[in-house]
Formats: structure tokens, C-alpha cells, sequence
């Protein structure tokens, strides 16, 4: 593992944003993404399209949810700050959160619907599903509540009539599971449109993640991109 500099986690940090535009999940300014450094944590600024930042627009902020400085420029932390300071709160070995609004995540989203065990890869998510939490407008304390529950044991869920989150070891690895639980969004409901898939059953998933330990190992660990107080 090396440490990364502040401003190399900030690039980063906007280099993975825009992976995530690229890759289909997230569109426009709508998600965000934060990495611990040290004590505290970068996050995406608020309302600026990704391909206009720079380095210098992330903002970094203390766990006290106060913007640390001396910020070049003044900008607004992402309006969800307050559940990736919680997700990195409780979870000490994370390195690095994602909230986006990918089509197909959203969709159950809004139907408020889980993703059940229909495919190994559900396995993703630290568990045997993909939960979906119970619904709080974007920004509040009451949302960052009901993640943190529908996280409880798991690295991915799904956010009601709202889009989808992630934690990981690093950028690099939530960026990996983003896109797969996206994937894996998309695969059930053109799996729903024939009909009702045959779910695998609690022994199965058991042996799954079993085989998946050291995958899941390798995304969940603290990683190579995320940063000490070097540089």
C-alpha cells in the first residue's frame, strides 16, 4: 500500500466521477463520492458537472461535518455529506463511498423493490441480497439513518425512489461494485419481464460467499488510493 497526497486522492477522486458518468451509472451532477485522508474525508463538490472541476473544487471536510480549510476556492460539499461521514464513521477499514443514480438500480429503487438472490454476483454486496431502505428526502440526517440500516451487514444497497450506495476499501474497488450491482439491476428486471426468476436458496448463497471471501477481501480492504497526511 502507498499513500496518496491530498491533492492526488482529490484527482482521483473527480477521475472516478468521471468513470461513473462514462460507465452509464450516474448522469450529470446527481451522485457524489468521498475518500477518507487521515482523520477526515474528500467529497465531490455540490452542483458542479464533473467535467468542469478541478482538483481544487473537492472539498475536504472534518468528521464533525465541518469543511476543513483553507479551501482555494469556496465550495459546497455534497448535500449527501452526511451519509458518506456516517458510512466512514462506523467503518473504519472503508477508504471510499459512491451515491449515484444508475437507470436500472433507481428503477427498483423507486419500486422499492430489493434485489433478491436470482444470481450468484448478488453476493457483491457482502450478503445474500441487495436490500432497499426505507425512503428520506436527499440531504438529511433521516436518509444518512435509514442507509446506515439497510447497509447493516452489507456494502451495497438501495436507496427508495432514489438511486443506489456503495462503500468500499478504496475508489477503485466502490467503483467496481457500483457497476456491478447496476449490472446485476438490469439483469433482474429483463429477468422479471419473462417472469419470476428461481431464487437460490440460503445453502447456496452460504457456499457463494464462501468462494467470494477473498474477492470481497480484495474490494473491502483499505486500499492503495486511498491517503494519509502525506505531501
Amino acid at each position: 500500500m502507498y499513500a496518496m497526497t491530498d491533492h492526488d486522492l482529490r484527482a482521483e477522486i473527480l477521475e472516478t466521477a468521471r468513470a461513473m458518468n462514462a460507465h452509464g451509472i450516474n448522469q450529470g451532477t446527481s451522485g457524489n463520492i468521498s475518500a477518507r485522508i487521515g482523520d477526515d474525508f474528500l467529497i465531490t463538490p455540490s452542483g458542479i458537472d464533473y467535467d468542469a472541476c478541478t482538483p481544487d473544487d473537492v472539498v475536504r471536510m472534518s468528521m464533525d461535518g465541518v469543511p476543513e480549510g483553507p479551501q482555494k476556492l469556496p465550495r459546497k460539499p455534497s448535500s449527501e455529506w452526511r451519509m458518506h461521514r456516517d458510512l466512514l464513521t462506523i467503518r473504519p477499514n472503508a477508504g471510499a463511498v459512491l451515491h449515484a443514480h444508475p437507470p436500472f438500480a433507481t428503477a427498483l429503487a423507486c419500486l422499492r423493490r430489493p434485489i433478491p438472490a436470482f444470481h450468484s454476483m448478488v453476493a457483491i454486496a457482502g450478503g445474500k441480497d441487495i436490500r432497499c431502505s426505507g425512503y428520506a428526502n436527499f440531504g438529511t440526517e433521516d436518509l444518512s439513518r435509514t442507509a446506515i440500516e439497510a447497509m447493516d451487514g452489507r456494502t451495497a444497497c438501495l436507496l427508495a425512489n432514489h438511486g443506489l450506495l456503495c462503500v468500499a476499501g478504496s475508489l477503485s474497488g466502490v467503483l467496481k461494485r457500483a457497476i456491478e450491482v447496476e449490472t446485476l439491476a438490469r439483469q433482474y428486471c429483463i429477468a422479471l419481464q419473462v417472469g419470476e426468476p428461481v431464487l437460490l436458496g440460503d445453502a447456496e448463497m452460504d457456499d457463494v460467499l464462501d468462494k467470494f471471501s477473498t474477492y470481497l477481501k480484495g474490494l473491502d480492504d483499505g486500499a492503495d488510493d486511498t491517503a494519509d497526511e502525506g505531501g
